[in-house]
């Protein structure tokens, strides 16, 4: 029998030496050691600041230069299989420190070759060091678990909602038996959706004619209680986004601020691109209810939790409540199939 979750599908590769996180990891794991260096190295308090910062201008230096060298050359690193990019990043890190030291004790100083290889020994302990983080990471967030934590949040759909879109349906069965045929369709594309694989990103477009699906559905029960305004005028549709991003937040909208109340309620959805960034903000009236919002808590932790997966530190989502509306923007870098193809080669 075929496994529900698929073990080790993807191998391990490099991280994204493109990826905003994955440079602001490097970085700050360096002067992490820097600092633990200073700290075996000075003894005494008043100076441990002066010895750490004497530390970081030869560190960074080369430290920069050589993340400057793996970005230009990430898609050729892509292409390579896990053990021949991590040689090749200890081959470039041994190239980038010994050629400084080699300038600095020209231009500079004199530097004797103990200190050389002492400064050439600690960048690669710490190329290794990160190369090693970096694979833990990727076993830690391996297919197999993110695609058991996606499991997780299809498996969150509410069952209230399958039982009233069916009773909507069959309620219109006999009257307009069209529309019940037409939501039907709705109904089975929403949850073929939510049953494949959903570990790839898919265009835009897509989660958006999703949404407007499961919208048609609810507004079969709802009627005029539920008003849709979309803003998409200005939507890249070819950015390429998580699966199922935005369809359990307009789920949250409609069963926190659309059911709650009898008056007509309004969901805006506004999609677009802004300095290389796709941004999806999405409001709904707000009404506090004891622990009502204690689900949409969690959809969005966990909508949180896969935009880290897929884009780290690149993208984000916040949530905030005015005056009578609750308020959701994602941010995601505009990414598509050409982009993703020169990025990675």
């Amino acid at each position: 029998m075929r496994s529900i979750i698929n073990q080790n599908a993807v191998p391990l590769s490099l991280p994204d030496l493109r990826n905003l996180g994955t440079i602001l990891r490097i970085l700050l794991a360096v002067n992490a050691f820097v600092l633990v260096a200073a700290i075996v190295r000075e003894t005494r308090f008043e100076t441990l600041s002066a010895t750490w910062v004497e530390m970081v201008a030869v560190v960074e230096p080369p430290l920069l230069v050589e993340l400057l060298i793996l970005y230009v050359l990430a898609p050729w690193f892509w292409r390579l299989p896990y053990e021949g990019g991590a040689l090749m990043v200890i081959a470039l890190t041994l190239g980038v420190s010994l050629g400084f030291n080699a300038a600095v004790s020209a231009l500079v100083a004199d530097m004797t070759a103990a200190t050389m290889l002492r400064h050439v020994l600690y960048s690669l302990a710490i190329a290794g060091v990160l190369l090693y983080y970096f694979q833990l990471r990727a076993k830690a967030l391996s297919p197999a678990i993110t695609e058991a934590r996606l499991q997780a949040l299809q498996a969150r759909i509410r069952p209230h909602f399958l039982f009233n879109s069916m009773n909507a349906v069959l309620s219109l069965m006999r009257s307009e038996p069209r529309r019940a045929e037409a939501a039907l369709e709705d109904l089975a594309d929403l949850f073929r959706v939510l049953m494949r694989d959903n570990r790839q990103l898919t265009p835009l477009a897509d989660e958006v004619e999703l949404c407007r699906q499961y919208l048609d559905i609810e507004m079969l029960r709802l009627g005029e209680r539920l008003e849709i305004e979309w803003h998409i005028d200005n939507m890249p549709k070819d950015a390429l986004v998580p699966p199922l991003v935005l369809q359990p937040l307009l789920e949250n909208a409609v069963y926190h601020g659309i059911e709650p109340s009898s008056a007509r309620g309004v969901i805006a959805i506004n999609i677009f691109l802004r300095r290389g960034e796709v941004h999806a903000i999405l409001r709904n009236p707000y009404q506090m209810r004891g622990d009502h919002h204690a689900g949409n808590k969690m959809a969005l932790s966990n909508i949180r939790e896969r935009l880290a997966l897929h884009f780290d530190a690149e993208a984000s989502l916040e949530s905030k409540v005015n005056k009578d509306t609750y308020e959701v923007h994602i941010r995601m870098p505009y990414r598509t199939q050409t982009k993703k193809q020169a990025r990675y080669g």
